[in-house]
């Protein structure tokens, strides 16, 4: 475990970090010494911009929904006909809808044979949040033209299953991504005035509250009723359920105590394997987030302090630790296949500059 760092350094460190990570096209790399994350998720450099603009540097968050807005307008052909399909009753297979993930020049990545778990819809969603939360004014072309077909876009595929934030399970509906979609069209129609997508978000969270609720917390979606930490974002930036709700605060009263590490880091669910299923830097920093803003200054304080505690020398701060894992027979596997995890992670700064910064 590293020494503790002075803040102030920290926040350095991850504003360099997210800089260093973004390319030219503006584009955030997902991490540059990982194997398998050197392309752009919508979803972490959503979180990423957010960050950046919580930080000040918001040259760079409008660079980086310059880049989506042109990646979204060169998919408009795609996005017409699969809007057209499921508005016509026909399902389109996953591998033809939108990727979550793109090249840094915007480009979809090739087809290998080991094809990444790429149909999700919740980048989609944080990117029109992010947007929402980004600009001071209505958008203008070609930003409008891009978050309206976004919008379209999620507005007919939001009840289609998918995979998860973690690229697993892709068969299920999942709670975490409905709350980016009803977030994304929210944020869609106060930008550009259309109250079709705000019913729509409505219809979305109708659907949370009737199928995604167990036993008065919210769970992992409509086939399992475990509880995952992405569940943190109903609140915690989306602000579609206030920290105060019932079923929110039990909800993270099940986070704290199913996924709590013996240290107080946070886990994704419980049976993770992933890499062993250890605690994540950036959702110990979300849980922090969402912990401040509900006036928990105890719980963000242990929270920040986690974070800290395990950036490495030089503030940097990797997806998970691995000394902590559910199954330990998974760790090595996950080395051998793909090497030690990925190490810095721009999201996980992103997390920590947000649970820092917000107020």
């Amino acid at each position: 475990m590293a020494v503790h760092s002075p803040t102030n350094v920290l926040v350095d460190v991850s504003i360099r970090v997210i800089l260093d990570g973004q390319a030219a096209s503006g584009a955030y790399i997902a991490s540059p010494n990982f194997s398998q994350y050197g392309f752009a998720w919508l979803r972490d450099g959503s979180y990423c911009a957010l960050a950046m603009d919580s930080a000040g540097e918001r040259e760079s968050a409008a660079s980086f929904h310059q880049w989506v807005a042109q990646v979204i307008t060169r998919e408009e052909e795609s996005i017409k006909r699969i809007v057209a399909n499921l508005t016509t009753g026909v399902t389109p297979s996953a591998e033809s809808m939108l990727p979550t993930r793109y090249t840094l020049d915007g480009a979809r990545e090739p087809v290998h044979d080991e094809n990444w778990p790429n149909f999700q819809l919740d980048g989609y969603g944080t990117w029109l949040f992010a947007v929402g939360e980004h600009l001071t004014e209505a958008p203008a072309e070609p930003l409008a033209r891009a978050v309206g077909l976004a919008a379209d876009y999620l507005a007919a595929a939001w009840s289609l299953p998918c995979f998860d934030y973690w690229e697993e399970f892709g068969d299920r509906v999942h709670t975490s991504t409905l709350a980016a979609v009803a977030a994304g069209l929210r944020a869609a129609a106060a930008m550009l005035d259309r109250e079709e997508l705000s019913e729509t978000a409505d219809a979305v969270m109708a659907t949370i509250a009737a199928r995604c609720v167990v036993e008065g917390a919210f769970v992992k979606g409509p086939d399992d009723a475990r509880v995952d930490a992405s569940l943190i974002s109903l609140a915690t930036p989306f602000r579609l359920i206030a920290p105060s709700d019932p079923i929110m605060m039990a909800t993270i009263a099940r986070i704290r105590a199913e996924l709590l590490s013996e240290t107080g880091g946070v886990r994704r669910y419980v049976g993770d394997t992933y890499y062993g299923g250890s605690p994540w830097m950036l959702l110990t920093a979300w849980l922090g987030w969402h912990l401040r803003a509900a006036g928990d200054e105890e719980g963000y304080a242990a929270a920040r302090r986690w974070v800290e505690n395990h950036a490495d020398a030089n503030g940097q701060m990797p997806e998970q630790i691995v000394d902590e894992p559910q199954d330990a027979s998974f760790v090595e596997p996950w080395v051998r296949r793909w090497g030690t995890v990925a190490d810095p992670l721009l999201w996980s700064h992103a997390k920590y500059l947000l649970m820092v910064n917000a107020s």
